[in-house]
C-alpha cells in the first residue's frame, strides 16, 4: 500500500511546484521511514554515497569551464567564426546560431550555459536582424541541446559512473548523432529563411576568415585536447574538466584578455549554484533507488519485459517514449540515477549494447531540455526573448521533430553512430 501512496506524494509534490531535488529527497524519506528494517540514516549515508565518485567532480568542472567561457567573451569569437562560415547563407545568423551552439558544446558539456551564453547576444541580435521572436527563441533553445549530444556531455559522464561503460566510447559515439542534429536545423532554418526572407551576411574575405580562426583557433583547441586526451588514455574525463576550466582561465586572461580576477567571484559563485542543484538531486536520487531496490523494481521491470515484449526495438520504443515523458518534469541526471538501474538489466537481456543505450538516452532526456514544464532551455531563451512560454513551445516543436527523427535513426541503425568509433578507437567498445 505505501508503494501507491508515495507515487501518489511524488506526483502531487511536482503538480504544486516543488523542485524535483526536494521531492526526491522527501519521498525517499518518508519511504524508507515506513520500511522496517531500513534505518532512517540510510538516507543521509546513500546521499553521502552517491557524490562519492571521483568521476562527478567533473560535473561542477565542466560547468565552471562554461562560465568562464561566457564570461571571458569567447562565445563571441565562437560566433564571429562561425558567422565567417555560414553568414552569407540565406538566415546566416541563425546558422551561425547552430553552428556556435556545436562548438560551444566541444567545451563545456552543459546545455543551459550555452543557453544563457550564446541566446543573450544571439537572440537580441536575430529580432534586430528582422528575425520573429519565435524562430529567435526556438533556435537557440533547440540547437542548445546539442551540448549535452556532441562531447564532453555530463550526462554521458554520470552515464558511465551508473554503468561502469568507458566515458571515451560514449563520447565518440555522441559525435555523429550531434552533427547530424545541426545539420537537420541548419536545414530547416535554410527553409524557413527562404520562405520569410531573412537576411544574409556579406561573404567574408579569405583575409578576414583566417583572421577570424586564427582568433578562435585558441578556444577551440580545447575539444581536440579534450576528446583526445580521453580517447587516448591521456586524462580521465575528471582531468579533462579540470583541465578545460584551466585552460579557459589562460586563454581568457592571457591570450584573450577578457577575464579579469574581479570577475572569478562571481563565476565561481553561479558554478556552485548550478552545480549544487544538480549534484543534490543526483544524491537524493541515490537515497530513492534504495527504496526501489527494496521493492525490486529492477526485477519486477525484467519480469514484466521479458514476459510481455519479444522484440528490442518494441523496448527500445517504449524506453524513448517513457524518457521523453520523464524529460517534460525531471532533470536527466537524478531521471538516470533512478532508472538506468532498472532499465540496463532489461536491456541485456534484449543485447541492446550499453553504449547505445546511453546515447539514446541522453539523446531522449535532452528532448526535455525545451519542452514544458521543466524545459530549462526553453525557459531561459524565453525569458532572454521577452516571449511567453506557450508561444516558444509552438515554435520549437519542428526543431524537435529534428532531435526526433535522429534519435530514431540510431536507435534502429547503431552503426550510424558507432561508424566513427570503430574507424578512430574500435578498442574502446
Amino acid at each position: 500500500m505505501i508503494g501507491p501512496l508515495l507515487v501518489g506524494l511524488f506526483v502531487i509534490l511536482m503538480i504544486i511546484g516543488i523542485p524535483i531535488a526536494f521531492v526526491i529527497g522527501i519521498v525517499a524519506m518518508l519511504g524508507i521511514m515506513n520500511v522496517p528494517y531500513i534505518p532512517e540514516v540510510t538516507v543521509p549515508v546513500k546521499m553521502l554515497n552517491g557524490l562519492d565518485s571521483f568521476v562527478l567532480i567533473a560535473v561542477p568542472l565542466f560547468i565552471l569551464a562554461a562560465n568562464l567561457m561566457n564570461s571571458g567573451q569567447i562565445s563571441q569569437k565562437l560566433i564571429d567564426f562561425s558567422l565567417s562560415i555560414v553568414g552569407h547563407i540565406r538566415g546566416g545568423l541563425a546558422h551561425a546560431n547552430i553552428l556556435v551552439s556545436m562548438l560551444f558544446a566541444g567545451v563545456s558539456g552543459a546545455s543551459q550555459a550555452d543557453t544563457a551564453g550564446v541566446g543573450k547576444i544571439l537572440i537580441p541580435n536575430m529580432k534586430k536582424q528582422g528575425y520573429d521572436k519565435e524562430n529567435a527563441v526556438a533556435i537557440t533553445a533547440a540547437s542548445s541541446t546539442i551540448g549535452v549530444v556532441i562531447p564532453p556531455s555530463i550526462p554521458m559522464i554520470i552515464y558511465a559512473g551508473l554503468t561502469n561503460v568507458s566515458v571515451g566510447a560514449l563520447f565518440i559515439v555522441g559525435i555523429i548523432p550531434g552533427v547530424l542534429i545541426g545539420l537537420g536545423m541548419m536545414t530547416l532554418i535554410y527553409m524557413l529563411a527562404l520562405k520569410k526572407g531573412y537576411p544574409t551576411y556579406q561573404r567574408a574575405s579569405l583575409k578576414n576568415f583566417t583572421k577570424q580562426l586564427i582568433d578562435t583557433i585558441p578556444a577551440m583547441m580545447t575539444p581536440v585536447i579534450l576528446i583526445g586526451g580521453i580517447i587516448t588514455g591521456i586524462f580521465t574525463a575528471t582531468e579533462a574538466a579540470a583541465f578545460a576550466s584551466l585552460y579557459t582561465v589562460v586563454i581568457g586572461m592571457f591570450v584573450y584578455r577578457t577575464l579579469k580576477l574581479k570577475d572569478f567571484p562571481r563565476i565561481l559563485i553561479d558554478t556552485i549554484t548550478l552545480s549544487s542543484l544538480s549534484l543534490f538531486a543526483l544524491a537524493a536520487a541515490n537515497a530513492l533507488g534504495e527504496l526501489m531496490s527494496y521493492y525490486q523494481l529492477s526485477a519486477w521491470a525484467n519480469q514484466f519485459f521479458t514476459e510481455n515484449i519479444d522484440s528490442k526495438w518494441v523496448f527500445l520504443l517504449i524506453i524513448i517514449a517513457f524518457f521523453l515523458f520523464v524529460g517534460t518534469f525531471m532533470d536527466a541526471i537524478p531521471a538516470m540515477i533512478l532508472f538506468i538501474p532498472v532499465i540496463l538489466p532489461v536491456s541485456i537481456t534484449f543485447n541492446i549494447d550499453p553504449v547505445l543505450l546511453g546515447i539514446i538516452t541522453v539523446m531522449t532526456l535532452a528532448v526535455g531540455l525545451v519542452t514544458p514544464p521543466y524545459g530549462l532551455c526553453l525557459l531561459l531563451a524565453a525569458k532572454i526573448g521577452n516571449l511567453s512560454i506557450e508561444r516558444s513551445f509552438g515554435a520549437v516543436l519542428p526543431y524537435i521533430a529534428i532531435i526526433l527523427v535522429v534519435l530514431f535513426g540510431i536507435a534502429f541503425f547503431p552503426e550510424i553512430a558507432f561508424y566513427l568509433p570503430e574507424k578512430i578507437s574500435p578498442d574502446l567498445f
